[in-house]
């Protein structure tokens, strides 16, 4: 199944601690704590939006189908095209997002979630 649709998106990251999903800005919203990690476009082609490392981001956005996420006003979010890497690939970033963001919460909240 691909993450790049709403069942796949929903089953690979409802895999990871602590996640819930939101519909909102025109997209399925994946968050952990209450914070945003990785989103899906409603619309087609289904962009993937995820929270990445710098140096992560210096590599993804030289690739093609992948750039600095709009609307994102911090560096390192970046927007896949579907099809830009594999689902492994994307997967593994998808997971990555979820930690970075997840570091950001309170340690309370982490063990709350199950993810500490």
């Amino acid at each position: 199944m691909s993450v790049s649709t709403r069942s796949g998106f929903d089953a690979a990251l409802g895999a990871l601690g602590g996640v819930t999903f939101v519909d909102q800005w025109e997209a399925r919203v994946a968050k952990v704590g209450g914070k945003v990690f990785c989103l899906l476009s409603d619309a087609a082609p289904h962009r993937m939006t995820l929270k990445c490392g710098e140096n992560s981001f210096d590599i993804l956005t030289a690739l093609e189908g992948i750039d600095q996420a709009p609307y994102f006003a911090k560096r390192q979010w970046v927007s896949v095209t579907p099809g830009a890497l594999p689902d492994d690939d994307l997967l593994a970033y998808a997971a990555r997002s979820h930690a970075i963001v997840a570091a950001g919460l309170t340690k309370k909240l982490r063990t709350e979630l199950g993810i500490a």
